[in-house]
């Protein structure tokens, strides 16, 4: 294990398996950061998390004046309990910097880097950090830094990239239309997804595979056509994505439903726990449940649902 992978820091601390603590949460919902009258609307939505934005929805006229109004904000949810993270300008834009004088303070809680390509660009936005948490009074490595896959280079190196950043708690694919990610990668959208099968399969195995429990996707973006966001988010869940990222609060309860395992999969996991218990009482170590074989392994991910729902209702006041 390197040396970055050693540190026990508050917002990556290795856990049992190789994973790092992060928060579930099941939707983020992005706000423009020159907008703050969006917020109180963006935390009625109920999103898991907040993802205030100092990049693409902010004009260039209007950054300057976005950072000081953003540090505003992260202050008032911070009081308000909501989970909140703050997306930079990119590193080559010379504007990053400004950004994060701006905005780190006890309050914020991830800063989301765009254009990540390797390693060596947390690397150095965990400099940076590690200097401005100092002089801001703060623990260094207090403020995570999720890596966001929208370049053909950080999906071809998720793996190694979270393995080499502690900070990276958490990880989104980004593969909806038009966007950053089909440019790199030059796929054409589709509604059924077709064609980013094979990037988010990917981004969900490299994301586990280094020790990272909730991948994020964002994949949707047609404000109007609920019903397809509804099967768009079935299917992330199916490739194993625990949440996703939406763009207008409309998405929000429709994405916190797909991702909340419903009532029949609770009750089917109490059974088959229930089933297995009682075959081990007869010395068995495998049993048929509902004409599946079940062992200990299926056990396992059963009480993992379980959990998940518990971390769930205990969010929600539930």
């Amino acid at each position: 294990m390197g040396a970055g992978r050693s540190r026990e820091r508050r917002w990556g601390a290795v856990v049992s398996g190789g994973g790092k603590r992060a928060r579930l949460h099941r939707s983020g919902l992005f706000v423009p950061g020159h907008l703050p009258d969006w917020v109180p609307k963006a935390v009625r939505s109920g999103a898991d998390m907040l993802i205030l934005d100092l990049e693409d929805s902010v004009p260039v006229t209007e950054k300057a004046r976005a950072r000081g109004l953003v540090r505003e904000s992260l202050e008032a949810l911070a009081a308000e309990g909501q989970d909140r993270s703050v997306r930079i300008n990119a590193l080559e834009t010379r504007l990053a910097l400004d950004d994060l004088e701006a905005i780190v303070c006890p309050a914020l809680q991830a800063v989301r880097l765009p254009k990540v390509e390797s390693a060596d660009d947390l690397r150095e936005l965990d400099a940076l950090l590690t200097h401005l948490e100092m002089r801001a009074g703060m623990e260094p490595g207090t403020v995570a830094t999720p890596l966001d896959l929208e370049t053909a280079g950080a999906m071809r190196n998720a793996y190694d990239i979270l393995r080499a950043s502690p900070r990276a708690t958490s990880m989104m694919l980004g593969c909806g239309p038009g966007g950053d990610a089909a440019r790199a990668v030059g796929y054409q959208w589709m509604k059924d997804g077709t064609e980013t099968h094979y990037l988010r399969s990917r981004a969900v195995l490299d994301a586990r595979a280094a020790g990272i429990e909730y991948p994020l996707v964002t994949s949707w973006w047609d404000i109007p056509d609920l019903d397809g966001l509804r099967a768009d988010a079935a299917l992330n869940r199916r490739f194993g994505f625990r949440g996703m990222v939406v763009m207008h609060p409309s998405h929000v309860p429709i994405v916190n439903e797909a991702f909340t395992p419903d009532e029949a999969e609770l009750a089917h996991a109490r059974g088959l726990i229930a089933a297995m218990e009682a075959a081990e009482r007869d010395g068995n170590a495998a049993v048929t449940y509902e004409g599946h074989m079940v062992d200990y392994a299926m056990v396992t991910t059963a009480r993992e649902l379980l959990d998940l729902a518990a971390s769930i209702d205990a969010r929600s006041g539930g």
